[in-house]
């Protein structure tokens, strides 16, 4: 298969990308580098089968000759984490829904298929725990800028069903708390890497409100695999897949268990959520994915536990920041 994979420098797409040329497929991939990095792709460019150019997915001309010499479409580019929501809704907006929008005309146009990134975002505050792909929807107001990454998602997924109506074969794919080697880190990255970098660097474990709050942590390498079934599998075509694990842990849990794991003593602080994300901030109390359109259509199961996952995780930045 010929695949394009956008966001192809950024943390899952770049993962995404080595096993696709694992499988023998060719890749292009495309990434403006806002939060891509060169080192998560640099082992790739001594393949002949990878290609890749640093550009926006709003540079149309670039997008639709890069869709034209392609079968399949991997959609990973996007603004994502808690703390870009709330201080850039308009760059949101535009990228996960405008961007998305030229994207799929072209993919529509072209007859092209679409995997689309979505996230567990989208269920928002509905609090029917498990989510299935059916739940309920449920956001804030419109004053609180925490809901834009939700919004625009879930908006983007009805134009995936509307080009779908049209013809466009496409699969849409929601993510539940991604972890592994190479996510970032940083204060705008996911709370996992945030923790596991605090531990070895022998700084406090900072905790938002006051640990309560679950989620179900998924490691990279399940996540690929579930993304490229998706897009292989005939049968997924014009369906919705929750991509996540089961195992429900709290945030506070999530910290115990990466001071345990890491060897560290350090300790746990905790901070209000107002003075890290700022006025109008609400957390989501429970996300945990009902897994059974995944498990019957696709085959997935998530393989790698949370320890497991953690320790690989662990040891990758232990030798990373040792360098």
């Amino acid at each position: 298969m010929r695949c394009l994979v956008t966001g192809a420098a950024g943390f899952i797409g770049s993962h995404l990308c080595n096993e696709l040329l694992a499988q023998g497929n060719e890749v292009w991939g495309i990434d403006n580098m806002s939060e891509g990095r060169h080192e998560r792709i640099k082992h790739l460019f001594n393949n002949r089968r990878f290609k890749f150019a640093i550009c926006s997915i709003s540079e149309k001309q670039i997008l639709f000759k890069a869709i034209q010499q392609c079968d399949i479409i991997y959609h990973l580019a996007a603004v994502v984490g808690v703390k870009h929501y709330v201080e850039d809704p308009v760059k949101v907006m535009e990228v996960n829904l405008v961007y998305t929008f030229d994207l799929l005309e072209f993919a529509w146009k072209l007859n092209k298929k679409v995997v689309f990134a979505s996230t567990s975002e989208v269920y928002g505050k509905n609090n029917t725990i498990p989510f299935s792909e059916t739940s309920a929807r449920v956001y804030g107001p419109a004053t609180a800028n925490r809901w834009c990454y939700a919004i625009s998602k879930s908006a983007a997924e009805h134009l995936c069903f509307g080009y779908a109506q049209q013809g466009l074969s496409m699969v849409i794919i929601r993510y539940f708390n991604v972890y592994g080697p190479h996510a970032d880190g940083s204060a705008y990255g996911g709370v996992a890497t945030r923790f596991i970098i605090q531990a070895l660097t022998n700084n406090p474990l900072t905790v938002h409100g006051d640990g309560n709050q679950t989620r179900c942590f998924t490691y990279i390498n399940d996540i690929v695999k579930g993304t490229i079934d998706a897009g292989s599998k005939p049968e997924a075509e014009g369906k919705i897949f929750n991509l996540g694990h089961y195992h429900e842990v709290s945030i506070l849990e999530l910290a115990q268990l990466i001071l345990t794991l890491s060897g560290n003593k350090g300790n746990i602080i905790f901070q209000p959520y107002e003075e890290f994300y700022g006025s109008y901030f609400e957390d989501i109390p429970r996300r945990v994915p009902d897994l059974t359109a995944a498990e019957r259509i696709l085959g997935y199961y998530p393989r790698v536990s949370l320890e497991e996952g953690l320790k690989k995780t662990i040891a990758w930045y232990r030798h990373r920041l040792s360098r």
